[in-house]
């Protein structure tokens, strides 16, 4: 056996020509190599970042009960670096799921990240995909947000993009309960509840957090959130640092669709950066999420804790 995988693994013979070299059949030489290595004969050592980054992943997997978690390397703390690194993963993520011809629906939430990570997937032609946005796309003053990725995914992939015209935080509860009162949102209601998969952002709850900066939030408001011990959030619902809900005077002015259906199904997030790292604890420690894509010095971060 030790003769087998030395000429294997070493020598970088196939296992055709170690069977001739030997005089032992094909299927023989097949069952030594897996015995070298499921006895511990042979042992394979990665030297590269990318193995600290796999061993991250499987520990963060394993902690908070992930059905998957990888990890980007990076060497230096800086946040578009941290997001491009982030989006090359995602990317290769989103397009596995998106090559299956019989995906019909996709949840999408919002962000930067989602919106680089939508940047960087290959075209492909799905013009049976529906694509629906799960929170709302107009901020304070009107606009809309610049980082829905429905229309961009939906220019990638042939399909059909459903949006939500309504702010993702109304101003009364009043508001919010005429805004949900529509055949548009009862349509993307149903069509989520036939949705393989979503894609989300976290983000951290700060007077410039991207709540903020998108106009979807007055930074008196997130003051107010961050006093009530809000940390994050996801599709603008609030949660503080051990993953509860925040919910006084908050969670009946939110128009998205509710975080407690979201775990129904794989909902996979995309974040990083130091200054999210309390918000992605808090997203997996309140199990909101059953996937998440980081970079090193996020997950490192967060393995500490």
């Amino acid at each position: 056996m030790a003769k087998v995988a030395w000429l294997y693994f070493v020598g970088n013979n196939t296992q055709q020509e170690i069977a001739q070299r030997l005089n032992i059949s094909r299927p023989t030489i097949n069952r030594m190599i897996a015995g070298a290595s499921e006895s511990g004969l042979v042992q394979v050592r990665i030297n590269h970042p990318i193995r600290r980054c796999m061993e991250l992943g499987e520990e963060l997997k394993k902690r908070y009960g992930l059905s998957m978690c990888e990890v980007a390397p990076l060497e230096v703390d800086d946040d578009g670096e941290s997001q491009r690194r982030i989006a090359v993963l995602g990317a290769a993520l989103m397009d596995r799921y998106l090559s299956d011809p019989g995906l019909s629906v996709i949840a999408m939430g919002f962000g930067r990240t989602l919106k680089a990570v939508v940047g960087e997937i290959t075209e492909i032609r799905a013009p049976q995909l529906n694509i629906i946005s799960l929170a709302g796309s107009v901020s304070l003053d009107g606009s809309f947000n610049t980082y829905d990725v429905g229309l961009r995914l939906a220019d990638k992939t042939a399909g059909k993009a459903f949006l939500l015209p309504m702010p993702v935080i109304a101003k009364t509860t009043e508001e919010r309960d005429e805004w949900l009162d529509n055949r548009l949102f009862t349509l993307i209601k149903k069509l989520y509840s036939d949705a393989e998969v979503s894609f989300v952002g976290i983000g951290d709850v700060q007077p410039n957090s991207p709540l903020v900066q998108n106009g979807f939030l007055s930074s008196e408001e997130a003051l107010q959130l961050m006093n009530e011990g809000a940390v994050g959030e996801i599709l603008g619902w609030a949660m503080d640092r051990h993953g509860n809900p925040v919910r006084k005077g908050w969670s009946e002015r939110v128009t998205s669709l509710p975080l407690p259906s979201l775990v129904k199904r794989p909902v996979i997030a995309f974040a990083g950066g130091r200054k999210k790292v309390p918000a992605i604890l808090a997203a997996l420690r309140g199990r909101w999420i059953s996937g998440l894509i980081t970079d090193q010095i996020t997950a490192q971060e967060l393995a500490l804790l």
